[in-house]
């Protein structure tokens, strides 16, 4: 493949910056991957951990996307059934949930724009509990304001949708997402359960912790994930594990709204609901699962992006406008989660705003 001089020029620049990353230890590794032209492209950088003996990244190294997974599957897997008319958006959750007592006036459109607030302690506080102590805790909660009133970004709007998914499919979500989404689209390296499939060898470990026992390598490393996994709960909160590659194949199934490889996967109209701002009463812009115009994330085209990212370094980024998408995937949490997190937000912005720039 012959590459254009421009194309050339875009890889030095996102290459110097990735470097540069990877010197200050933002991340030991990450891979960059973005869509334009009908064309996957696809950068690897750096090792799985600092060790000098470490493998090296590779474009189809596996990673733990933390968060996206609050988007790809679980969003998109509750939209289809919206998409059919199975659910709707004012749907009670209590309708599908009934253990979710006394709030009926929750409906599905507060779980996809994160406006459900609870009263719920952190997942600091949860680490002593079981699986069924925090469900019971989540299902059995009071609310703290009027659902749709407060936009409150938190693993238990996520987590209710792939209750939601499982109770209307009849499929636990990871096996529901396999079988509608990432088999017919081809994402091979995409799974729940990595170390079913893989080996460590194709997996990037995530971070060291001790009250697990040291590294977390193919194993969520969202805690209150874990311990519901363990317990044999599979919700859409994280969990998770991908490529970039088979990332961007979900990117353009969304840019071309909805289908990919002779398929219809969404409506055009539901795609077009999803990237719709759907809060009128805060200055937090958000679609039907998604984050829009983000800039302390995804720079300075930030208006034009829908985008997902997740608390391991990773981000997925779509542009409609430009028919283009952008996914970094980093564990930024190895050896120990920093503190701050400007660090790997200039990094994600700086490269989206050379990719975008140049789409």
């Amino acid at each position: 493949m012959i590459l254009t001089w421009y194309t050339l020029y875009v890889k030095d620049l996102i290459s110097k910056r990735i470097k540069k990353a990877i010197e200050d230890k933002v991340f030991p590794g990450c891979v960059i991957g973005w869509f334009e032209n009908g064309k996957y492209n696809l950068l690897p950088f750096g090792k799985f951990t600092y060790d000098e003996n470490s493998k090296n990244v590779k474009e189809d190294s596996i990673y733990d996307v933390a968060s996206v997974t609050k988007s790809i599957p679980t969003t998109m897997s509750l939209l289809t059934f919206i998409d059919s008319g199975k659910v709707a958006l004012e749907d009670k959750i209590s309708k599908y949930i009934p253990e979710f007592k006394n709030k009926d006036e929750v409906k599905i459109r507060h779980l996809l724009t994160y406006t459900l607030d609870l009263e719920i302690p952190k997942t600091s506080e949860l680490l002593d509990k079981s699986a069924e102590e925090i469900m019971s805790i989540i299902l059995k909660a009071k609310l703290k304001s009027p659902p749709g009133t407060k936009h409150l970004y938190t693993n238990v709007s996520a987590t209710l949708m792939g209750y939601v998914v499982e109770k209307v499919s009849g499929k636990k979500l990871p096996e529901f997402a396999r079988d509608y989404f990432f088999g017919p689209l081809e994402m091979n390296k995409t799974t729940f359960y990595p170390l079913n499939t893989f080996s460590k060898e194709e997996i990037v470990p995530t971070e060291i912790v001790d009250w697990r026992g040291g590294l977390v390598q193919g194993k969520v490393h969202d805690e209150s994930t874990y311990i519901l996994q363990n317990g044999g709960y599979h919700f859409g909160a994280a969990g998770l594990f991908s490529t970039a590659g088979d990332l961007l194949k979900f990117t353009e199934m969304i840019l071309n709204n909805g289908f990919l490889n002779g398929k219809r996967f969404l409506s055009e109209r539901i795609i077009g609901e999803m990237g719709k701002d759907q809060l009128s009463f805060s200055d937090v812009h958000v679609g039907l699962g998604w984050a829009l115009n983000e800039p302390i994330r995804t720079g300075k085209y930030a208006p034009e992006i829908i985008s997902k990212s997740g608390f391991t370094g990773c981000i997925v980024m779509i542009n409609p406008k430009k028919h283009s998408s952008l996914v970094v995937i980093a564990n930024r949490t190895y050896p120990k989660r920093p503190s701050e997190v400007e660090t790997i937000r200039g990094v994600r912005r700086d490269v989206a705003d050379i990719i975008f720039a140049k789409t």
